[in-house]
């Protein structure tokens, strides 16, 4: 079992990383997620059903720690600063919760090109997995996951020109 997960670590950690910081956007903290998925993957293993990849599995844990890490992280700090940090770092549905904040958004990202529009509106406000993304534009799964990313990164730079970050 132990030689079963250095082999799954040693396969997977470095595409598990890159996704985990995408999520986060720190370093640091994508580290300790990525040690935290791992471990509990190790402990769960029992409840991995095959019913997808080990890939699709270990990045479900992860955006689930992710999750539960936001989660702490508001309860813990609900300030204008903590806000404005975490949207800093990359995570714009901080922003959507302020309705002023949320209009500007969406001005915003009427401003995108496509097809960074459409992906990050179906990503985000369809709440589509990358896959079916992907079958919309008959494109990857890694195509819509970059896309949105890019998309992402484009509307950050524009709510930072407009003062909101």
């Amino acid at each position: 079992m132990k030689q079963e997960f250095h082999e799954i670590y040693e396969k997977y950690s470095s595409d598990l990383y890159t996704f985990i910081l995408r999520l986060c956007g720190n370093e640091q903290l994508a580290k300790d997620i990525l040690q935290d998925t791992m471990l509990k993957a190790m402990t769960s293993a029992d409840s991995f059903r095959g019913s997808c990849s080990v890939r699709t599995w270990l990045c479900t844990i992860a955006k689930n720690l992710w999750y539960d890490h936001l989660k702490k992280a508001e309860s813990r700090n609900s300030s204008a600063e903590s806000i404005g940090e975490t949207a800093a770092q990359g995570s714009l549905e901080e922003c959507f919760a302020d309705r002023e904040t949320s209009l500007r958004i969406h001005h915003l990202l009427h401003d995108l090109e496509e097809p960074y529009r459409e992906v990050f509106t179906l990503r985000v406000f369809a709440e589509l997995k990358f896959a079916d993304i992907a079958k919309v534009f008959g494109k990857s799964e890694n195509w819509a996951g970059v896309t949105y990313y890019r998309a992402k990164q484009k509307l950050l730079q524009l709510l930072k020109k407009e003062g909101l970050l």
